[in-house]
């Protein structure tokens, strides 16, 4: 596969004070066009077959990339002569298109290890793959749903109901398709546009829709202040550190007495409460480029208090949370597991001496995994010396809160860690030495 379609037919009349009269995709970032960036981001993952679906000032994009040699590529425009939606472009297009192929919108800054992504979704056998993440407004964005497989079962579009927990899971607008699971849509007999259009349509009919979720860089420059605050990100080299090809930094956050009060098996949605801070220590860790991720011993499933589903539930309200205060965390990682038998209801199953529940370091390893984490560079926050113990069988710096347990837990009182009063110090003290 190594082919790439660029939909970049916008005005950007939000824009207008910073773009003149270029097309949106012509905005520039150090000096150079955004959709400059794009291309060359396709070329360095393989991707050298790339058309650019134009429609405002469309001349200005042609001039500037001819047919691609200049940049290393084959490259083709497309002209809209009338606006058909982000899908129904594509759709009008298809003998242009390749069996397989990805889509990304011009008007995004985009830094995505674009092979890792193509790999994932032909192992995969998806009809399309949609990259998704969580970002830090989650209530006015439009949020999908998907199992515990990754494969896509609902769309959640704007305004969310007040009584309702949301996943933190919004698309990005960065996908890979097969033109085979598209030929029922061709041609378009209407506008189309694939988050609110055509990828429902998609899935009501049977089709497989994975759900690729990738803390990477991807951000609208759609407004002003965004384009300003990704202006900024470029150049303090956070972009430049958020694709998975590159080894990331991540603080590892125990769940409860670090991020949430501590209840001694917390069951029920209703029960979970931030505690003081909490967002706004992930919010910096946020704006800093650093990977957060959330590692919690969940033993109220295998005791059979708590369900999967329910757990899932559970996590959502806190993800809500986080995101009325711009706050979110790339990934959840819970054990199930619990040594000890003799509750009833339990889950025979899950009464195991597992690899992951801490202080084995067994959710870490996976989290390195998944998300290219390098361990050495990396931190474990938590409210128990269990928590330092993990940290110090992963190979990660601990640091031990005063809220929750506070330590007095005693399990590994030699455990290495630093002591601060709650995880908003603990960020401080991860982020100082740094100079960020």
């Amino acid at each position: 596969m190594n082919q790439l379609v660029i939909l970049a037919g916008g005005m950007g009349t939000r824009l207008r004070a910073r773009l003149g009269d270029l097309p949106k995709p012509m905005i520039p970032f150090a000096g150079r066009p955004l959709l400059e960036l794009q291309v060359e981001l396709a070329r360095q993952h393989g991707f050298d077959d790339i058309i650019i679906f134009a429609c405002h000032r469309a001349e200005v994009i042609e001039q500037h990339f001819g047919n691609g040699s200049a940049f290393g590529v084959r490259l083709r425009t497309v002209v809209e002569r009338e606006p058909l939606g982000t899908a129904g472009a594509v759709l009008a297009a298809m003998d242009l298109l390749a069996d397989r192929f990805v889509v990304m919108y011009g008007d995004t800054m985009v830094n995505v290890d674009l092979g890792r992504l193509a790999r994932t979704h032909m192992a995969a056998g998806a009809d399309a793959t949609l990259l998704v993440h969580p970002n830090d407004h989650p209530l006015d964005s439009d949020l999908i749903e998907v199992d515990g497989r990754d494969w896509v079962t609902a769309f959640h579009n704007r305004p969310h109901p007040a009584d309702r927990w949301f996943q933190n899971l919004v698309n990005a607008g960065l996908y890979v398709l097969e033109k085979a699971a598209l030929r029922a849509w061709a041609p378009p007999a209407r506008a189309l546009d694939f988050g609110k259009d055509l990828f429902p349509a998609m899935l009501a009919k049977g089709a497989r829709l994975l759900a690729y979720t990738s803390p990477e860089y991807i951000k609208d420059i759609g407004t002003p202040e965004r384009y300003d605050k990704i202006q900024a990100e470029l150049a303090s080299g956070v972009v430049a550190r958020n694709s998975l090809s590159t080894p990331q930094r991540a603080v590892f956050l125990d769940r409860d007495g670090t991020l949430i009060e501590e209840r001694d098996g917390l069951r029920r949605p209703d029960e979970l409460v931030l505690l003081p801070g909490a967002a706004a220590a992930v919010r910096e860790l946020n704006h800093h480029g650093w990977r957060v991720v959330v590692v919690t011993n969940q033993p109220v499933i295998a005791k059979g208090f708590c369900t999967e589903a329910e757990l899932a539930v559970i996590h959502h309200k806190m993800e809500t949370l986080l995101g009325r205060e711009h706050a979110f965390v790339d990934r959840i990682y819970y054990c199930p597991h619990h040594p000890h038998k003799g509750y009833p209801g339990e889950r025979s199953e899950l009464k195991i001496d597992c690899e992951c529940r801490k202080p084995k370091a067994g959710m870490l390893l996976r989290a390195a995994a998944e998300l290219q984490i390098d361990l050495t560079a990396s931190w474990m926050v938590g409210d128990t010396t269990i928590d330092l113990e993990t940290a110090r069988a992963a190979g990660v710096r601990g640091v031990l809160v005063r809220t929750g347990h506070g330590g007095r837990d005693g399990r590994h009182p030699d455990a290495p860690g630093h002591t601060v009063e709650n995880v908003r110090d603990a960020v401080a003290y991860i982020l100082a030495p740094t100079g960020l």
